[in-house]
């Protein structure tokens, strides 16, 4: 999995809140248990029409022009259906971390086994970035992960909470078996004495 420790980049801006995982990547494209090209998918419905072309000026291809690893959204991302292939269509479209007031549960652990940092801030600090970015799209956005802060300059910094272990695995790039196997020696030196 890929580490993630500093992530500095401008942000998309999909401010609307209630983002389902149904809205994130459509069900009729989950027949297939690769994680590989998801992230062509993802807000298919908000991309494309009926025909399956592109819809002008859509608030995700517009912004997507040039590689930004941030997304910032509305309040409660990512309720709806558990499907992890949420998770896949973002980090398969590049981006490194979603920034929102709120998450549901399953989507924020799904995030995590994925490399996905989900940044929850709150209320104030969400919409004063939200109001930045619209005023300036360029503004870049700085996510550290070691001081669980989050900054923009003219919004100032926050703090965001992350469980411990899916920390120190983001940091690391492990995924749960990775962070197994670095602990080996001491799972078998443990089990050894404990035979004995």
């Amino acid at each position: 999995m890929r580490k993630i420790t500093e992530i500095h980049s401008r942000a998309v801006l999909v401010p609307t809140e209630n983002i389902d995982t149904d809205q994130i990547i459509p069900a009729r494209f989950l027949k297939t248990t690769s994680r590989e090209g998801f992230g062509e998918k993802l807000f298919y419905d908000w991309r494309y029409d009926a025909d399956g072309r592109m819809i002008e000026d859509n608030i995700i291809d517009s912004q997507m022009k040039e590689r930004k690893c941030i997304l910032v959204a509305g309040d409660n991302f990512g309720c709806g259906s558990s499907r992890e292939h949420a998770a896949w269509a973002i980090a398969d479209a590049g981006f490194m971390a979603v920034v929102s007031s709120s998450f549901a549960d399953i989507f924020r652990n799904n995030a995590l086994n994925n490399a996905l940092l989900p940044v929850q801030v709150s209320h104030g600090f969400l919409a004063a970035l939200i109001s930045a970015i619209r005023s300036d799209p360029e503004l870049a956005v700085d996510i550290d992960l070691p001081s669980q802060s989050i900054s923009a300059k003219g919004v100032g910094t926050e703090r965001f909470p992350v469980n411990g272990y899916k920390k120190e695995c983001l940091m690391k790039g492990y995924s749960d078996i990775d962070y197994l196997l670095a602990h080996k020696d001491s799972i078998l030196r443990y089990e050894a004495e404990r035979d004995a």
